[in-house]
């Protein structure tokens, strides 16, 4: 398979082969490149601006390639428009592994009775995105066949960056330099692939090549730059560039803020959040309402009520309005510090400023509520918000079937049905580790067996759950049965950290008991002040029946 793909990378022109493939490192050219190899490349960076993005929190949870245009959705719905064909295909790319020559590989896909287009080779990269080789494989298929596109290559160059074969990834842009394609976005990810493989010195790197082949560098790009590296946690990284590219882009409110956000909403560090807030004021930039969203989200993250409260007042003092992102910070700031009548008025207040609630705004009451075991709260809380006429989420049932017993919690699965919002693997996972962590075996075991009646088929985290719960409920019989179900039914070899846990109750004096809930405990105990019965401890059998 190596030898083909080898022999596909060679399926470009001859031009390319004066420039290294080895590597990006090899890629990038050094100070003594001479300057006509360095021109050579100038037009490529320079052909179309980059896709304006927005800086804000919501960029730091997305992927780049999802900005761009495609994501898992989307090739999921478009393999279900091209599904004539596809699985032949599939099989033959399978077989085509085997061959020796990419031509001939590529023959062999062609004589296939199906006619690619450009969404059935994106869809089928994607479709093998976990083999990289077979996904390049019909990359090189779809070139032929003239069916490549902008994000297809961009998938690709993704995918490969993913698998960290960055020297492959770096043979793509060549060729689409060659090709005189725009090749921004294929090196943007290529910097967001590099600091998701925690290498951000690759990515700054790639970032200053980028800037030698711009004629007019752009600060949307160079913003990009900045939140990729934050979001990949290199905050500190990207914090020194922005230092050191001041003559480039001059310090302004918007790049603090890409770093105020990465301390803020990624790391949650309010140390380094109010070390940047400083920053700002020794440089004499001043807040924007993005600024005090991202504090407020911060000192909210941490329950810091008071701080919450006071840069909600100096926000709208100093005249910038308060948007969704910072009603729901102090919402749940507040139903965290126990202040629930207080968070209901903040959502009257949104209302009375035209924001309309949404399940979010009560998921982010319902949750600190639930996490306190204020169950009664939550419900009153889930009652006003059917009367805002807001449908719960998954998440809500979730977070409310943490306080159900075994018939409220079959109650709330029926309804979860009902409203076609699952239940899904997580929520049987969630309620049987509630179960099984209150000493309740015997509901953990009900939940199992509905499980078929919701057409959910257990896996392997299912059945961990069970082991360690019986396990630790001293039902070691019962735990060994699942034990050796799980490795049977998923052909896996002993799992060693449950094997374990199934071999201590014997060595540390706990024996199972036949039946459910018995169990007999073996405790030394030691000469305590309770205790006066000599130097030698005793020993207290105690049978505890559920």
């Amino acid at each position: 398979m190596a030898l083909l793909v080898r022999r596909l990378q060679l399926l470009r022109p001859s031009s390319l082969l004066r420039f290294s493939l080895s590597s990006a490192h090899e890629f990038i050219p050094s100070p003594l490149a001479s300057s006509s190899a360095m021109l050579c490349f100038s037009q490529a960076f320079h052909q179309t601006p980059c896709r304006q993005c927005k800086h804000t929190p919501d960029f730091a949870g997305r992927r780049l390639y999802e900005i761009m245009g495609f994501s898992a959705e989307c090739a999921e719905e478009a393999r279900g428009e091209i599904r004539l064909g596809f699985e032949e295909i599939r099989e033959r790319v399978q077989k085509a592994k085997d061959f020796a020559s990419g031509d001939e590989a590529i023959a062999f896909l062609d004589d296939a009775d199906v006619r690619p287009d450009k969404d059935f080779i994106f869809s089928l990269i994607w479709d093998l995105r976990e083999e990289w080789k077979l996904a390049f494989l019909v990359y090189k298929w779809g070139e032929k066949r003239d069916c490549v596109v902008e994000k297809t290559w961009c998938l690709m160059i993704w995918l490969l960056g993913n698998h960290g074969k960055f020297g492959t990834a770096w043979t793509l842009v060549h060729e689409l330099y060659r090709a005189s394609k725009d090749t921004q976005q294929a090196m943007l990810i290529l910097i967001d692939r590099y600091a998701a493989a925690n290498n951000p010195d690759k990515a700054i790197e790639t970032f200053h090549l980028m800037q030698k082949f711009k004629f007019s560098p752009e600060q949307k790009t160079y913003f990009v730059f900045l939140n990729i590296l934050c979001k990949h946690g290199n905050i500190e990284e990207a914090e020194q560039s922005m230092y050191l590219n001041k003559k480039f882009s001059p310090l302004e409110t918007e790049s603090f803020n890409i770093i105020l956000n990465g301390w803020c909403n990624i790391a949650t560090d309010v140390y380094e959040a109010k070390r940047i807030w400083r920053e700002m004021s020794k440089c004499c930039i001043e807040p924007d309402g993005n600024s005090y969203t991202h504090m407020i989200s911060c000192f909210s993250s941490v329950g810091n009520l008071f701080d919450s409260l006071r840069l909600y007042d100096e926000m709208k003092k100093r005249g910038w309005v308060p948007g969704l992102e910072v009603y729901h910070s102090l919402i749940y700031v507040l139903a965290r510090e126990n202040c629930l009548s207080e968070a209901l008025r903040i959502i009257d207040r949104m209302k009375e400023t035209g924001l309309k609630p949404n399940s979010a705004t009560y998921n982010l009451v319902i949750r600190p509520l639930c996490e306190a075991e204020k169950f009664e709260d939550a419900r009153v809380v889930l009652a006003r918000m059917l009367e805002d006429d807001i449908s719960p989420t998954i998440e809500t049932y979730h977070e409310l079937l943490k306080g159900e017993t075994l018939e409220g919690t079959l109650g709330v699965l029926s309804h979860m049905r009902k409203s076609r919002l699952g239940p899904s693997r997580e929520t049987f996972l969630l309620i049987l580790d509630k179960f099984l962590k209150t000493g309740q075996p015997e509901n953990a075991l009900k939940i199992w067996s509905e499980m078929n009646e919701y057409e959910i088929k257990p896996d392997r985290e299912h059945y961990k759950v069970l082991v360690e719960g019986f396990a630790k409920c001293g039902l070691i019989a019962k735990a060994k049965e699942f034990y050796s179900e799980m490795t049977s039914s998923f052909g896996l070899n002993d799992d060693p950290s449950l094997k374990k846990l199934l071999e201590e109750p014997a060595r540390k004096g706990v024996r199972a008991k036949k039946g459910e809930g018995q169990m007999t405990i073996v405790r030394r105990i030691t000469k305590g002040n309770g205790l006066q019965r000599g130097r030698r401890s005793s020993l207290v059998r105690i049978r505890k029946n559920r």
